[in-house]
């Protein structure tokens, strides 16, 4: 039983990092998460698609947010 964020969140296929990875991953609420993925499917760009790369580099040598 999605609610229209969820399926806002389900336009774009899984890949493997994304905004909410990268923007705090386990110290976020689940509510936040989805407003992150949300806009992330709404304001979507290539450029942004890069930033959210660089910053999953970063956060994979630092395990900034990891549990």
């Amino acid at each position: 039983t999605y609610d229209r964020a969820a399926h806002r969140r389900l336009l774009v296929k899984p890949g493997l990092t994304g905004l909410w990875q990268v923007s705090g991953r386990s110290n976020l609420d689940p509510r936040a998460a989805m407003r992150l993925d949300v806009a992330y499917v709404e304001n979507w760009t290539i450029a942004g698609d890069l930033v959210i790369l660089a910053k999953t580099a970063r956060a994979m040598v630092a395990a900034e947010g990891a549990r």
